[in-house]
């Protein structure tokens, strides 16, 4: 997990260690797993938990991560885009001022 701050908003990248570093590509999709962005703090899913509630935006990538934030009901992985078998989804609170 890893925050990222933009214009006073709490920006979070989440994603399954084992694809971070990896470029997932299906058809036109690109899908871009970057140290840069994605790389940080490893925790246990109640960090996660809390820090998902919390954040404006989050961003999810991994099979794993999203299919346990479904079991606990905080996202619908129906919405989620697969990518070379892995899951990704956004999450975007009202961030308008």
């Amino acid at each position: 997990m890893k925050f990222h701050r933009y214009q006073g908003h709490l920006i979070v990248a989440i994603c399954d260690e084992e694809i971070i570093g990896k470029t997932l590509k299906q058809g036109n999709i690109v899908l871009d797993v970057t140290t840069s962005f994605y790389q940080g703090e490893k925790v246990d899913i109640d960090k996660v938990i809390e820090v998902v509630k919390e954040a404006d935006i989050v961003v999810i990538t991994g099979r794993r991560i999203v299919n346990k934030l479904a079991e606990k009901g905080l996202i619908d992985k129906n919405y989620a885009l697969e990518v070379e078998g892995q899951l990704h989804i956004q999450i975007v609170k009202e961030v308008l001022e």
